[in-house]
């Protein structure tokens, strides 16, 4: 196995429930129902039921990088909680507005070719955004030991209000044979499981595609994958 970030593995320093919140929930009390987004209109974020995967990467690393173990609760806390409350927050970071989400906004779009093109030179494909752009970037996280959040592109669509669609994982470790790469991730959709993974070739930019596992029922498909902005917080004790 090539380099892991020491001492961690979803079953012992991921959050131990499900990225599972009743419909209606609002994220936050006094929180707008929607935010602009440039050239996209307004999007709807004040729904917890539409998951807080980027909340709960982002604080499984704060709780790491503060040498805090995570809350040892197995069920989502309510929305009166402050671990919830955090979770939201951290939510709203990941998205890294605007950009982040004009990111997730780009690399959806269906117009965008999924491998390299001689018909379509104003942008190069995702596999070439995974191979040649994001795992470089991703890789040297995690060879220097720290852990990095991956946002997923699940749903190809013009339609904005498919964000709610799109995912987060957070990467720890990896192993490279050859030209098959494959990543080791927490995913909040898999609590617990130490042996998710999402695996591509790193060569070939006009067959690449990501393989991951185990399988999502709804969302089969990985179509991209790219490194998020982290800054740290102070998580909740």
């Amino acid at each position: 196995m090539s380099p892991a970030v020491p001492d961690f593995a979803p079953s012992t320093r991921g959050l131990h429930f499900l990225n599972a919140f009743p419909a209606g929930t609002p994220a936050l009390p006094g929180l707008p129902a929607t935010v602009s987004i440039p050239h996209f209109g307004a999007i709807s974020i004040n729904d917890a039921s539409n998951g807080l995967c980027g909340g709960m990467v982002f604080a499984v690393r704060d709780y790491f990088e503060s040498g805090t173990p995570p809350p040892p609760d197995s069920s989502p806390p309510g929305p009166d909680t402050p671990l919830f409350r955090f979770l939201v927050q951290r939510l709203i970071d990941s998205w890294n507005l605007p950009t982040g989400v004009l990111r997730y906004l780009y690399l959806m779009n269906p117009g965008l070719p999924d491998h390299e093109t001689w018909f379509e030179p104003w942008a190069h494909g995702r596999a070439w955004v995974m191979q040649e752009q994001e795992w470089p970037r991703i890789r040297a996280d995690l060879d220097a030991g720290r852990l990095c959040p991956l946002g997923l592109i699940r749903k190809k669509s013009w339609n904005p209000m498919d964000l709610s669609h799109q995912h987060q994982v957070l990467a720890y470790g990896y192993d490279l044979t050859a030209d098959i790469l494959t990543i080791l991730v927490y995913d909040p959709n898999n609590p617990d499981n130490d042996d998710v993974t999402m695996t591509l070739s790193v060569q070939d930019a006009h067959g690449a595609s990501v393989a991951y596992s185990p399988t999502d029922d709804q969302f089969p498909d990985v179509f991209c994958f790219f490194r998020v902005a982290y800054v740290p917080k102070t998580p909740p004790g």
